[in-house]
């Protein structure tokens, strides 16, 4: 019966150890008079010199922070659990109910914080790759009708009006 639970409990948390792919998530093109050949070679070199800017790898940095929150949670939760149990008479009761509440909570959280540390290694990471790419003469696509994000657009007043005319002479 405890290792069905332990399963049960278990299941989400390797779940969210799932991986995700190390390699470009934006467009680069071969640049003008570049063969193919040209261009797989230059992805190829850009890819490895990208996932070595971005840090480490992705799957790795999501699972151990999972895997940390998941122990703290644990901790906390057990620790929490025997100091509540300890008051109404039953610490280890107490302990196993916190603990495995912890684990579950901390796993979640864990999961959740994972999963955003792999999205900001891809967004590095695809950085890196576009510089390379386009320091190699490749092309970066962009769309024309679009503005960054802190672009402002301000409306400039029209000039004050001049000085008024000279009165006509009077002859």
């Amino acid at each position: 019966m405890r290792l069905k639970w332990s399963l049960l409990v278990l299941l989400p948390v390797l779940g969210g150890c799932a991986t995700m792919p190390l390699g470009p998530s934006v467009l680069v093109l071969p640049g003008s008079g570049k063969s193919f050949e040209d261009f797989e070679l230059d992805n190829g070199i850009c890819q490895d010199w990208a996932a070595e800017q971005a840090g480490m790898n992705p799957d790795r940095a999501g699972q151990t922070r999972a895997a940390t929150a998941a122990a703290i949670g644990t901790l906390v939760g057990a620790g929490t659990g025997a100091a509540i149990g300890a008051a109404y008479g039953n610490p280890g009761a107490g302990a196993a109910i916190g603990g495995g509440s912890g684990l579950v909570l901390g796993g979640a959280t864990g999961l959740n914080s994972g999963q955003s540390w792999r999205w900001e290694l891809q967004r590095r990471y695809d950085n890196a790759f576009q510089q390379c790419m386009y320091a190699k003469g490749n092309q970066i696509p962009v769309n024309a009708g679009s503005q960054p994000a802190n672009a402002r657009t301000e409306l400039v007043p029209p000039p004050p009006p001049g000085p008024p005319p000279p009165p006509p002479p009077n002859s």
